[in-house]
């Protein structure tokens, strides 16, 4: 059997995730070989100034002429990130027939449907793996070994940094303020710190997961994101108290048709309280978990780092080899199924639970009071603790958690609430999920 011709690999971006990706294909070049059964050939990195200084890359192989670059290639590598000009290089790359390796969550998930449709249409291939919790292999599962099942359910930690910093006050009793700090002196924060604590980043990779999962295109707009910003040392010490974690989740889920709908999915980021019996709640530190749970397969759960060069470059390094296979064996890619164009359901049509953190008038008939909006939107009352919040009586502390209730009766629950005379202020509203 004749040796296939080397296979010319173009890397697009020399950072973090770049130059390690270099140094494995340079180092490793016999032992990708012997996996492919083809030369991996790093032709050319592709970087803004050739005058910035790089540790470890060959000074050869370093490039401002991206564009020349991408049309000597067979696989291309972009770890720039950004929309532009990755998007543009990109769709260069799949015109020529180059199959693509990117760890471009915002752009996946802002043009991913573009970029799919033009490689199937030149019998080209996507792999994203690298997008989505670093080195967790959880898009090839969902896009390959999943594929036959029914996905119902996926709740994960998607960023490490508000993991972390969750996670930090959680064991420590330290501030937001304080965690992010810490978070900001090793590296986890994005430059826009707001990226990460506002839910943006968790909320492009929901939309990755959600399209894969439910083969349909969920724009990012229709993804529900809070982030955790709001979040209080007060509000971490009542959880520990009673049995939670507080953890920044990406839920994709498939929602039934009911009395309040059709069927649908529902794509949601948000803090919430989870049972330190739960899986996630044993994920500590900048790491990622994404549990999955279908139909077939029951429920699943996939763990490791979620961020670094390092892990992020193992991702990339497993979807080269993948690109690299398919070239010797010939043939065209696999297209990116989003064909089942589910309807993308409001959060009002989720059902959940709240924990609520009241601060009323302590007097007779305050609780009846409370009880009675509740019951007006139809919401049960699960647990109700009381405690005096000041030393003459005048103010008491309610902590209340609900059974199962719709999202929007919920959300009408709290309007009451913050208008009732009983109510005189309301500390916190969580949601709490994993029971």
């Amino acid at each position: 059997m004749s040796e296939y011709r080397p296979i010319r690999v173009a890397l697009l971006g020399a950072g973090s995730v770049g130059a390690e990706v270099a140094r494995l294909l340079l180092e490793q070049k016999e032992e990708l070989k012997s996996r492919v059964g083809a030369e991996l050939e790093l032709v050319g990195v592709a970087v803004r100034n050739l005058g910035t200084k790089r540790e470890g890359f060959p000074k050869e192989l370093l490039t401002t002429d991206a564009e020349s670059l991408i049309l000597g290639a067979d696989i291309v590598i972009e770890v720039m990130g950004g929309i532009d000009p990755a998007k543009d290089y990109i769709l260069q790359a799949l015109n020529s027939g180059a199959d693509v390796v990117t760890a471009n969550k915002s752009l996946l998930a802002n043009h991913g449907t573009e970029l799919f449709n033009l490689a199937e249409q030149v019998g080209a291939q996507l792999y994203f793996e690298a997008a989505v919790a670093g080195a967790i292999p959880i898009i090839r599962p969902l896009r390959e070994s999943l594929g036959g099942d029914r996905v119902r359910r996926i709740m994960g930690i998607v960023n490490g940094s508000t993991n972390y910093i969750l996670d930090r006050m959680d064991k420590t009793g330290i501030s937001l303020e304080d965690a992010m700090a810490e978070a900001t002196k090793l590296g986890y924060l994005e430059a826009d710190p707001s990226l990460d604590v506002e839910g943006f980043d968790a909320a492009q990779k929901a939309a990755i997961l959600a399209t894969l999962a439910f083969h349909t295109e969920v724009p990012l707009e229709k993804v529900h994101r809070e982030g955790i910003t709001a979040i209080t040392v007060a509000q971490m010490k009542a959880a520990k108290r009673d049995g939670f974690v507080i953890k920044l989740l990406a839920i994709c889920e498939f929602l039934d048709a009911d009395s309040n709908g059709p069927e649908g999915i529902s794509v949601r980021v948000y803090p919430a309280l989870v049972p330190r019996s739960h899986p996630l709640a044993a994920v500590n530190g900048a790491y990622n978990a994404v549990f999955v749970e279908a139909e077939a397969a029951g429920s699943l759960m996939f763990y490791g780092s979620g961020a670094g060069g390092t892990q992020t470059a193992s991702a990339v390094l497993g979807d080269v080899v993948s690109a690299a296979k398919r070239h010797v064996a010939g043939g065209p890619g696999l297209g990116n199924s989003s064909h089942a164009n589910l309807e993308i359901l409001p959060i009002s049509r989720i059902k959940t639970r709240y924990s609520f953190q009241l601060e009323v008038s302590d007097q007779p008939g305050v609780l009846a009071s409370i009880a009675t909006i509740f019951s007006k939107h139809g919401v049960s009352i699960e647990a109700v603790e009381q405690s005096v919040l000041t030393g003459d009586g005048v103010v008491a502390y309610l902590e209340i958690g609900t059974h199962l209730a719709s999202e929007a009766a919920l959300a009408a629950v709290v309007v009451d609430l913050k208008a009732s005379d009983a109510v005189q202020k309301v500390a916190s509203v969580i949601r709490m999920e994993g029971l």
